[in-house]
């Protein structure tokens, strides 16, 4: 029994004495990484381990051969723990990251949809007083010749288009971000979806005095949900007409590189600020006072709207800087079969 009390005493004080300077050089290493300190405490209990084992057997007079006995088991043990101690360390410390950029990507669209909240609220709070004034105006007689009743009624459509509009991008959005998104995939001509999508804006940019051009002598096929990809590209076009100066140009072009159908549409709105350039597909942004459009430009939704659609479809998108303007690229899986072709109209 007095042995065993001694065992265990020489190799508390061993292990107690590791067990300090181990706790000091954590105290050194509070910056370092997970796999640092995860390595560090298991050096720590291995090390605690061959001192009490060393301290135990020099006491018991161990001969000179059983005591390399026990270190080399020892110091294989100790490895092999030290090897797995690295690998978990790696693992663990590649968890925190991801959850740290779960939790960062959490934060930014927390912060997105206050700032969606807060567009929305504007965005239908300035229309339904414009709406309520002129009704009231129309209610009491205000006005009554039949140019003034005409104006009032025509602006009532336009504010009311309006809010149609950004509800059914408030509800395309959620769609997309609850995974309810059902895509009916088919082989679609691009050249057809440009066509439509051109002649959908060309309203608006006349009225802009912009000038809508395509081009392009064979256009690609894609898969894809139809809606869906006319979406993306009336987006994109009303986007830029809508940033696009009078009397500007806006110009969409595509074509088929290595496994991939990529769409593009360029204009001449002068350029995007390098420092917002990461955000244009953020949702409600619209970027700074000098580049906000005039009347009617939305919640900030449409291009958010892109994104979600393009990576749905399994692709990306993407925006940058040319001369005099911008350019967004969208990136689609290529069809496997032989392309169909359809030329665009010129506007």
């Amino acid at each position: 029994m007095r042995d065993i009390l001694l065992i265990g005493a020489y190799s508390l004080a061993a292990g107690t004495l590791v067990g300090l300077c181990g706790w000091l050089v954590l105290r050194l290493l509070r910056g370092r990484s997970i796999t640092v300190h995860v390595c560090v405490l298991l050096a720590i209990t291995v090390t605690a381990v061959v001192a009490g084992v060393t301290t135990v057997a020099r006491a018991m007079f161990l001969s000179a051969h059983d005591m390399q006995v026990v270190l080399v088991t020892v110091a294989a043990s100790a490895v092999v723990s030290l090897a797995l101690g690295i690998v978990f360390g790696r693992r663990l410390a590649a968890a925190a990251m991801w959850a740290a950029e779960a939790r960062e990507q959490e934060r930014r669209m927390e912060a997105g949809r206050r700032d969606l909240v807060a567009w929305v609220s504007h965005d239908l709070r300035t229309p339904l007083a414009g709406l309520r004034a002129m009704t009231e105006a129309l209610q009491d007689g205000v006005v009554a010749d039949p140019a003034g009743v005409a104006e009032y009624h025509r602006r009532i459509r336009t504010e009311t288009d309006r809010m149609s509009g950004l509800v059914d991008d408030l509800f395309e959005l959620s769609r997309i971000h609850a995974g309810a998104l059902r895509l009916i995939p088919a082989d679609l001509p691009l050249g057809d979806i440009v066509s439509d999508a051109v002649a959908a804006v060309a309203p608006l940019a006349r009225g802009r005095g912009i000038t809508l051009t395509a081009t392009g002598d064979e256009w690609p096929v894609v898969t894809g949900g139809a809606a869906e990809l006319n979406r993306i590209v009336s987006n994109l076009l009303t986007n830029s007409v809508r940033y696009t100066p009078p009397n500007g140009t806006v110009h969409i072009e595509a074509g088929r590189d290595t496994g991939e159908v990529w769409l593009a549409v360029s204009d001449s709105c002068g350029g995007i600020p390098e420092d917002d350039l990461p955000r244009v597909f953020d949702i409600a942004f619209r970027g700074s006072r000098a580049r906000t459009p005039d009347g009617g430009a939305g919640g900030g939704l449409g291009l958010a709207i892109v994104r979600g659609l393009v990576e749905a479809h399994g692709g990306r998108v993407r925006a940058g800087n040319i001369r005099g303007g911008c350019r967004f690229e969208v990136r689609l899986p290529a069809q496997p079969v032989a392309s169909a072709t359809r030329s665009a109209p010129s506007r």
